[in-house]
């Protein structure tokens, strides 16, 4: 979306629109723009959650798995939750062999796993950003 067309939409001049956005951008309140891909027309056939259970929840652990995530291409977002599970990801695979290959030989073999339950979707019916404006 333009500048403009943002502008129009609030109903707003364009100047005063793009200084707000700057000011949004500045604050932090805008951390980036994104485009939204279609993941099956880009090979992408499959998503799963996965819900991971530590051995210990040690800060130290917990902060280990974290930043241990940041390394695996195949999940796009993660939350450490409160539950069962410690942590919740979001997995996006070409295939299910490639994500049975994920779970097996990488995420289970994490030193600091202790279970993994899995998943898989069967079809997205909302898709909307974290938060509503």
């Amino acid at each position: 979306m333009t500048n403009v067309e943002l502008a129009d939409r609030v109903g707003i001049s364009a100047p005063p629109c793009l200084r707000r956005v700057r000011k949004l951008e500045e604050a932090g309140v805008i951390e980036g723009y994104h485009a939204m891909l279609n993941s099956p027309k880009l090979g992408f056939d499959l998503v799963a959650f996965c819900m991971v259970g530590l051995k210990h929840q040690s800060e130290a652990n917990l902060k280990a798995f974290a930043s241990a995530t940041s390394a695996w291409p195949l999940v796009r977002q993660a939350w450490m939750v409160s539950g069962d599970s410690d942590f919740l990801l979001h997995c996006v695979a070409e295939n299910l062999t490639r994500f049975q290959d994920f779970v097996i030989e990488v995420l289970t073999a994490n030193e600091h796993v202790d279970t993994v339950r899995t998943m898989l979707t069967i079809r997205q019916v909302k898709k909307l950003g974290l938060v509503e404006l």
